[in-house]
């Protein structure tokens, strides 16, 4: 799972982890970012614990400092919001990430779901359909959960 989460930080981020700042157009880890927003406001309100879940996964997990996090759940949003639908996002994901990548991912968005210290109805739903659309087996979505809780 290491390996995964290296290849996950090593195939998104030219140059060194942590320092890298800009936002490369089509960047795969802008689709991902979106999806976590996507989730994140599944419930009908972006709490600051997901804020700051987001903020922090961006900073860990994608390798970008504070201020490309901020701008790219800027880019993430905006992209979010013109959007027609999840698939432009997931059919990226999948293009760009492998199976275990995907299941790093899916451990991510628990993680954003299970923020605010609730799993509301819609964000359960997303979770679920998301998944099907990274083309994740219920199996390993279960797991993911498990791992983020």
């Amino acid at each position: 799972m290491l390996d995964a989460i290296r290849k996950l930080i090593g195939d998104s981020v030219p140059g060194t982890p942590g320092t890298h700042s800009r936002v490369q157009v089509n960047d795969v880890r802008v689709a991902a970012c979106a999806l976590l927003v996507e989730l994140a406001c599944a419930d009908g309100e972006f709490s600051e614990a997901e804020q700051a879940r987001i903020m922090d996964i961006l900073q860990r997990h994608f390798g970008v400092d504070d201020a490309g996090a901020k701008q790219m759940l800027a880019e993430a949003a905006a992209a979010n919001h013109d959007a027609v639908d999840h698939f432009v996002f997931t059919r990226q994901v999948v293009k760009d990430y492998d199976v275990a990548q995907r299941i790093v991912l899916a451990e991510l968005m628990w993680q954003v779901a299970l923020a605010d210290g609730s799993l509301d109805s819609q964000e359960s739903y997303l979770m679920r359909k998301l998944a099907s659309l990274l083309q994740l087996e219920p199996a390993f979505l279960a797991q993911a959960r498990k791992k983020a809780e």
